[in-house]
């Protein structure tokens, strides 16, 4: 099947899905107290996120009925990406910020075909800004602008140099938060003090938009342990089509799968990327065990 899907009109598809989506988003009226707990208060889900998943699904399988389906609020827990064509759906990354109002809240969608996305459509519905990509095609921002932002991107350096995105995410307990608690710590801290002393750590509340701005060029590294296939699948291709990588964020690892659940994304660069990456695993205090 792979051979005969014209990625064009997948992409177009997913534009006008995701843009409905949006609408769906827009129209919402959430509430803090009406959200559903999932693992714990910060884990949450709402009704929109649970209608809007399945108006992706039931929309994308009217057009595609050969293509499976990976979804946020539908998967069971122990299925992994196959070989297979599938749409990878994030109905509404950023559910927490969603429920409070602050606008950056996105529908991802991606097609991935043998574990690699070739198809990628991140639309903020309250900023009304699209990142999209489809692969050895480029990607842009709004259909228009080709990203990054700047044609002839600054070659990478230090951290100490840099704008870093982290998430605290949904576990605060145990090993992982504090392995996230001590490596923040560390990248904040000053050089002398044996810190990294980055520029900034900023922390949007999606990881999709993470990728996207760091495939714009406006963040420098998205740092993240216990995002989901969903949640990185189209950011990862639009990531990659402007000369991103994806690493592991446990050091030594720069070979990941997409649903391995542990990313350092690095913006495209003329140079550097690789002495970055060593530079910020040597400030990882620990191992982050999420797996898929």
């Amino acid at each position: 099947m792979s051979d005969t899907l014209n990625l064009q009109a997948v992409h177009n598809l997913l534009v006008d899905v995701a843009k409905q989506a949006g609408q769906m988003i827009l129209a919402a009226n959430p509430l803090v107290h009406g959200a559903t707990s999932k693992s714990n208060s910060t884990d949450l889900v709402t009704e929109t996120d649970q209608a809007v998943e399945q108006f992706i699904q039931t929309t994308l399988r009217t057009t595609y009925p050969d293509i499976g389906f990976y979804g946020e609020e539908t998967h069971v827990p122990g299925t992994r990406l196959s070989e297979a064509p599938v749409f990878v759906c994030d109905p509404v990354d950023g559910t927490v910020n969603f429920v409070h109002g602050f606008p950056w809240v996105c529908t991802s969608l991606a097609l991935v075909i043998s574990r690699k996305p070739v198809v990628g459509i991140i639309y903020n519905p309250f900023q009304k800004t699209l990142y999209s990509a489809i692969k050895g095609h480029g990607s842009f921002l709004d259909l228009t602008t080709k990203l990054p932002f700047r044609s002839n991107p600054e070659p990478l350096t230090t951290l100490q140099q840099a704008l870093v995105a982290c998430e605290w995410g949904a576990d605060r307990t145990g090993n992982n938060f504090t392995v996230k608690h001590r490596t923040f710590t560390s990248l904040a801290r000053a050089v002398e003090d044996g810190g990294a002393m980055v520029h900034s750590i900023r922390s949007t509340g999606s990881a999709a938009l993470n990728f996207a701005l760091v495939a714009c060029g406006v963040l420098d590294l998205y740092w993240e342990g216990a995002a989901y296939a969903w949640d990185v699948s189209a950011g990862w291709l639009i990531l990659s089509e402007t000369g991103g990588i994806v690493v592991d964020t446990n050091p030594g690892n720069w070979d990941v799968a997409l649903d391995g659940r542990r990313y350092m994304a690095v913006r495209g660069a003329p140079s550097g990327q690789t002495e970055l990456v060593d530079e910020f695993w040597r400030h990882v205090a620990g191992q982050l065990d999420y797996h898929a």
